[in-house]
């Protein structure tokens, strides 16, 4: 009997180093990742807890440093943008019209629901006007004048309305941009967001007019996308305490504001958010899956680049994502 307890004693003496060494560490994770038949588009996989990267790893010979087009995530940037030109004056607010200020684009007899479209309208896709992302993108970019055809399309909706997800609506935010910064939003990137150590823009698409596309064809690599997530998860300020993006306009940008009908997912200011793993997550989306994860409760940003040849919503891609995402989340946790 004696023999028996001791036996069970020393059982339960080893259980919680047992249980420990079931849990993953980060880059064993990362590791696993490789084998995934599911994960095959896969590129980068960057993760930060509390500003350090505490694992990276590259797939089929990309690396974190190289640059990738990272699509649909530089609306995210874009509505930054429109919050630090809010803070310096140049934009009265998301509650501003767009008609004034677009006023020598606008049709000839415009629908008079466009004098309705505010800022905010076009940040948290709620404009109304017909979707030019999907089947619609090519013979927008195809056009003469981007902006004049966007403002052109008819009204599907009321402004404020129900979510239309359309490149069209951010481009248009940075030919605004544009016009009230005096300078071209890629300008505007290297001037308001320069002080941002390891943030960099490489190319980057223009229209017609020379107005850079707002929302997608951007070049960063996944180290340059993660400073830039780590300046949100900061509440806007460096590394070394200095405010680049207002605080508030965090809030603002995580504010749930509509919903996807695809995913169901909260949309705000380019931003849109999720429970993954048991925590609230808002992340940047782009094609393809560029993935741009930010976890407040954590302290943790992530980064997934992929290739970007494909779909990664109608095909289950960004929900393995997701996945990975949940899995990063327990881990950490965990540790």
């Amino acid at each position: 009997m004696i023999k028996l307890v001791a036996a069970f004693l020393s059982f339960l003496a080893f259980l919680p180093f047992a249980i420990a060494q079931e849990v993953p560490s980060v880059p064993s994770l990362l590791d696993g990742l490789a084998a995934r038949d599911d994960l095959n588009a896969l590129k980068t996989v960057v993760i930060a807890r509390d500003g350090e990267v505490v694992a990276e790893r590259g797939y089929r010979g990309h690396t974190p440093r190289e640059s990738t087009n990272i699509k649909s995530a530089s609306k995210a940037i874009v509505s930054a943008l429109v919050g630090i030109a809010i803070d310096k004056g140049l934009l009265e607010g998301p509650d501003q019209k767009i008609a004034p200020i677009l006023k020598s684009e606008l049709p000839a007899s415009p629908d008079p629901r466009i004098n309705d479209i505010t800022i905010g309208n076009l940040l948290s896709m709620q404009a109304g006007l017909g979707r030019m992302s999907g089947p619609n993108y090519g013979r927008w970019v195809s056009s003469r004048n981007w902006v004049r055809f966007a403002l052109a399309q008819p009204f599907d909706d009321e402004p404020g309305g129900r979510m239309l997800y359309s490149t069209a609506s951010t481009h248009l935010l940075s030919a605004i941009l544009t016009k009230v910064g005096g300078k071209s939003t890629l300008a505007l990137a290297r001037e308001w967001l320069g002080p941002v150590e390891g943030f960099r823009i490489g190319a980057w698409e223009r229209d017609p007019q020379g107005i850079y596309l707002g929302g997608n064809q951007m070049a960063m690599s996944a180290h340059s996308l993660l400073a830039f997530g780590e300046l949100y998860r900061n509440r806007g300020r460096t590394a070394e305490g200095r405010q680049i993006v207002p605080e508030d306009w965090i809030d603002s940008s995580w504010q749930a504001r509509t919903n996807s009908r695809f995913s169901g997912d909260a949309y705000g200011y380019g931003w849109f958010g999720r429970q993954i793993g048991g925590e609230d997550v808002y992340f940047a989306w782009g094609y393809g899956g560029q993935m741009l994860y930010i976890v407040p409760s954590l302290q943790l940003t992530v980064v997934m680049t992929s290739e970007e040849s494909g779909p990664s919503a109608r095909n289950g891609y960004r929900d393995a994502l997701h996945g990975v995402m949940a899995d990063i989340v327990r881990t950490v946790r965990a540790s």
